[in-house]
């Protein structure tokens, strides 16, 4: 686990990173992040053929219909590539035991997701968004951009009313022009209808979308009584936790709710990756990557 508590620097924040996740990420994955964190380049390099699997949305349509029958174009991938992170700081990322909330685990995320990249020369920019307000990174180079990044996600979270996921990801659909690699992280507890504004990025852009969850969200011991609040609207209830048929709706709910988000993504065509807050992140970033390159064989 990386303590990136509010007290540390972003400077300490970053080298706790480096030391206990990045370190260990440049031995186990051996380049294959690039699987996970390719992009894609928008200089033309040949047409080819169609084959089964490839992306309908690199066809070349003119080409086609002149030779009657399907032709993709190819891309060169660029040597610098850039990429923006939308992270979702809402109420409902405050959950999860207090030395590793969603929120945290957000931040260590985050920070190395945007060290991976600047390693590769990469220009990367950020869009954060709190529940009310939404603030903009400008995409930069370097460790000094990573270190502003960090500092941002260090700020106290503000929150607002219930989370609306859709305006985080239309800003950034107006904001990010050039075709670039957008990573979601975010639990996606949000109002519906951000469905549509993430199949526009992903139409676009290439898109790494990654969900937190916490495990007390599914399950609540049996610990007799407890106040309980709605991490999103801060309504406080008491409930009965030994209550065996509470405990059974809470499980239902919880999963009715995974269902809901799992068929979104999939109508929005972005793949869905999972990290917990009891997650190694390491184990986490290679999974991931694993993930990645199974679902682009298919």
């Amino acid at each position: 686990m990386v303590d990136t508590a509010p007290l540390l620097t972003p400077e300490q924040v970053l080298r706790r990173v480096e030391w206990k996740v990045l370190r260990h990420l440049e031995g186990r994955l051996q380049g294959d992040y690039h699987t996970l964190l390719r992009g894609q380049g928008t200089d033309f390099r040949d047409l080819r053929d169609y084959e089964w699997g490839d992306d309908v949305r690199h066809i070349d349509w003119n080409v086609t219909a002149r030779m009657d029958q399907l032709f993709v174009r190819e891309f060169m991938e660029d040597r610098e590539l850039t990429a923006w992170l939308l992270l979702d700081r809402s109420r409902s990322m405050a959950f999860g035991p207090e030395d590793r909330t969603k929120e945290q685990v957000l931040r260590e995320l985050g920070a190395t997701f945007a060290q991976l990249l600047v390693r590769s020369s990469n220009r990367i920019g950020a869009i954060l968004y709190d529940g009310r307000e939404l603030r903009t990174v400008p995409a930069g180079q370097g460790r000094r951009q990573v270190l502003t990044l960090v500092d941002h996600l260090l700020k106290p979270m503000e929150g607002g009313t219930l989370t609306d996921l859709s305006k985080l990801l239309e800003l950034a659909d107006r904001v990010i022009r050039r075709r670039s690699l957008v990573v979601l992280i975010s639990d996606f507890i949000s109002e519906p209808g951000w469905e549509q504004p993430l199949l526009r990025l992903t139409e676009r852009h290439e898109v790494v979308a990654v969900r937190l969850v916490d495990p007390r969200e599914y399950e609540l011991p049996d610990a007799g009584w407890l106040f309980v609040q709605d991490a999103e609207n801060g309504e406080q209830l008491l409930v009965d936790t030994s209550n065996r048929e509470f405990r059974n709706r809470l499980r239902a709910a919880a999963t009715e709710q995974e269902e809901t988000i799992r068929r979104g993504a999939a109508r929005a065509r972005a793949h869905l990756h999972h990290v917990s807050t009891e997650d190694d992140l390491v184990s986490a970033f290679v999974r991931m990557a694993d993930s990645a390159r199974r679902h682009r064989r298919r």
